[in-house]
C-alpha cells in the first residue's frame, strides 16, 4: 500500500492506492478522495463483529475503499498518525482512534475493564485489531512508543492510553491516597499494563481539549 503522512500538527494519512487495490476506513475520518474511488458500506468481521462495535461506541458498518485513487482521512483534533504492522500479536485500541487498514486486518471491538472505563474516562471500549498487514491509527497530541520488558509494569492515566499489544495483562490502579485521589488533578484511576510487549501513549486527549475549552467558555449565571 502506497501512503503517506501530511502535516505536523494536525497531520493526516494519504492513501493512494491501486486498481482494484481495497482498504477498509472509518467513514467518520474520511476528508476527500478521488472521483475514481468507490465506497461500499461492509459488515468487516461478519454481523458479531459489526454488532460489538456498534455497542461498543464505534461504527456498525466500515467503508471499504477500491482503488485506483487516492483518500485522506483524519481526526478533527489535532495529532499524528501511527502505523502498525500486525503479524503474531493483534492489538487492542481506543475506539475512536481507527483511521484505516488493509482488508487482512480482521476489526472487532471488546468491552473493556468496567470499573477502568467508569473511573478512567476514555478507556471502557477497545477496538480489538488482528491479521496480517498494515493498520493506522489518529492519536491526539504526539506519541511514544514504549516497550515493556518481561514482568515490567507502568501506569498510564486511561485517557492518554493508545493502544496495546495483546496478551499484556491490564486492570486499574488507584492514583495514590484519598487525599491524592481527591486534591491531585487527576484521574481517580490509572491503566496498569503489566508484560512484554509494545505500548502506546498520546500527550493529550478528547477530555484534555475539552476541559481546556470549558475553561474559557463563558458561564451561566
Amino acid at each position: 500500500m502506497k501512503y503517506e503522512f501530511i502535516g505536523s500538527e494536525f497531520q493526516y494519512l494519504l492513501i493512494d492506492l491501486e486498481p482494484n487495490e481495497e482498504v477498509y476506513i472509518d467513514g467518520s475520518h474520511l476528508i476527500y478522495k478521488d472521483k475514481e474511488v468507490s465506497l461500499n458500506a461492509k459488515m468487516a468481521g461478519g454481523f458479531l463483529s459489526a454488532l460489538k462495535r456498534e455497542i461498543t461506541g464505534t461504527t456498525f458498518f466500515l467503508l471499504e475503499a477500491k482503488g485506483p485513487g487516492k483518500i485522506a482521512l483524519s481526526s478533527p483534533l489535532a495529532g499524528k498518525v501511527l502505523k502498525i504492522d500486525l503479524m503474531d500479536k493483534g492489538v487492542l485500541a481506543e475506539h475512536t482512534s481507527f483511521l484505516a487498514s488493509e482488508k487482512t486486518i480482521k476489526y472487532d471491538a471488546k468491552l473493556g475493564s468496567l470499573t477502568a472505563g467508569i473511573f478512567g474516562g476514555e478507556g471502557i471500549f477497545l477496538a480489538k485489531l488482528e491479521g496480517n498487514g498494515s493498520l493506522f491509527l489518529h492519536a491526539v497530541g504526539q506519541v511514544n512508543e514504549i516497550q515493556l520488558k518481561n514482568g515490567q509494569e507502568i501506569h498510564v492515566e486511561a485517557s492518554h492510553l493508545l493502544a496495546f499489544e495483546e496478551g499484556l495483562s491490564y486492570g486499574i490502579t488507584r492514583a495514590g491516597n484519598l487525599k491524592t485521589m481527591l486534591f491531585g488533578d487527576e484521574g481517580l484511576f490509572f491503566v496498569n499494563i503489566k508484560g512484554e510487549g509494545k505500548v502506546w501513549v498520546k500527550s493529550s486527549s478528547r477530555r484534555d481539549v475539552a476541559l481546556s475549552i470549558y475553561k474559557y467558555l463563558p458561564k451561566r449565571q
